[in-house]
């Protein structure tokens, strides 16, 4: 871990998590800024998928030009484009010339190659750490993100009353372009190219079947979580007739509780993989049900804690599972290729949210979306329970660390 934490680029994703942790309450609340009347949650939904959606399309049709570079080169190009993007937002926002079909555009082009910005920083983790240190350095990255959304939310929040949205975007901007700086300049020093790998990526996920199973449930999971990011910033401004600091506490009492739940992903590398994410599911999709029950703020935020915590360890679990489950010299594209499938099931859950808030409301989405969630965790649980049952007479032990080279699983490990 000392490696990696010395590492040059470190301080700079830290930055641009900062900067992200911001921007989650200032992109949707500049789209409802500037939506016309009664179109707040179509401009939000829309706003909030540009802003990750075309990654994947970044993954495919940029990857001739991307796959070939170094960990470090894909950070640094992708906070540069964002670093721009962003940047011209920010200064269309401030000098209220930002036409609502502009933002959309300039957001999806900031995050064209955040599909392979993100490979790159994992793949950072694969190239720097051993195997049995990988969990904890993938939770340090996530840690880096769920930290971010403790404070960015409410810096956000309070500086967005201020000053408003804009200046919010400008700062996001600028701390990706700090990254870019400090990513390059890695990238300069070390000019050995990667080696080639031996076959695709969707081939290398494809003759993997458990990591195509979990790279299935993610996707679902996530499209099931989109329509929160819409609804839950109408809800605060319609429901509650709260305001932008308000939404920002929401998002720093969950990042607070994914913070804590980040850190301790090490903790439940002793526990069956399959059943962690099967939990994560489950709690999450209940931690939702306050939300959805009630006007009232304080069960709200109690939720969104504890979903949080349950949340936290997901992502440094499942990327670690695919880390270990893929040739080294395949790493970075794998891994694009699943931020490719992962970040639009998101965004297209993020798309539907749109249209279900304008139909439902705010808070019966949120609702709508905790139930269904859960029963996503309950159907997974029961056709794992089975299999594993038909298959050995029980649920065998496997832990984390149990993999064998080809990635699958290793029973009794």
């Amino acid at each position: 871990m000392r490696e990696l934490l010395k590492h040059p680029v470190m301080p700079g994703l830290l930055i641009s998590a900062l900067g992200d942790g911001m921007s989650l309450v200032a992109v949707a609340w500049l789209a409802v800024r500037i939506a016309p009347p009664g179109q707040a949650g179509l401009w939000t939904g829309l706003a909030v998928a540009a802003y990750a959606l075309p990654a994947s399309i970044g993954a495919v049709v940029l990857s001739r030009f991307v796959r070939g570079l170094r960990a470090a080169r894909l950070v640094a190009a992708d906070a540069t484009l964002r670093a721009v993007a962003l940047g011209a937002v920010a200064a269309l926002a401030v000098t209220g010339s930002l036409h609502p079909v502009l933002y959309v555009v300039l957001l999806a082009v900031s995050s064209l190659l955040h599909a392979w910005g993100s490979a790159g920083a994992y793949t950072l983790v694969a190239e720097l750490l051993p195997d049995e240190q990988r969990v904890a350095g993938n939770a340090l990255l996530s840690t880096f993100t769920q930290a971010s959304i403790v404070i960015g939310p409410a810096i956000a929040g309070a500086l967005t009353g201020l000053a408003g949205p804009g200046w919010v975007i400008g700062a996001d901007a600028a701390s990706f372009a700090a990254l870019a700086v400090a990513a390059w300049s890695v990238s300069a020093r070390r000019v050995a190219p990667p080696a080639e790998p031996a076959s695709g990526a969707w081939q290398t996920v494809r003759e993997r079947p458990r990591l195509l199973g979990l790279l299935v449930v993610t996707m679902v999971f996530f499209f099931l979580y989109g329509p929160v990011e819409v609804a839950l910033p109408v809800h605060v401004a319609e429901d509650l007739n709260g305001s932008a600091g308000l939404l920002g506490l929401y998002w720093t009492v969950f990042g607070a509780g994914a913070t804590v739940g980040a850190l301790g992903a090490g903790r439940l590398s002793r526990f069956p993989p399959t059943f962690v994410v099967v939990a994560i599911i489950v709690g999450w999709g209940a931690a939702l049900m306050p939300l959805g029950l009630t006007d009232a703020v304080w069960p709200g935020m109690v939720g969104l804690a504890v979903g949080g915590l349950i949340y936290g360890p997901f992502t440094a679990i499942s990327t670690a599972l695919f880390q270990r489950g893929t040739p080294p010299a395949s790493i970075s594209r794998v891994l694009a290729a699943r931020a490719a499938l992962t970040v639009p099931a998101t965004s297209l859950g993020t798309l539907l949210g749109g249209p279900l808030v304008a139909v439902l409301g705010g808070r019966t989405t949120l609702l709508l979306s905790g139930l269904v969630t859960v029963g996503l965790g309950v159907a997974v649980g029961a056709a794992v329970r089975g299999r594993f049952r038909s298959r050995h007479g029980g649920i065998p032990q496997v832990r984390l660390a149990g993999l064998n080279a080809s990635g699958e699983l290793k029973e009794g490990a």
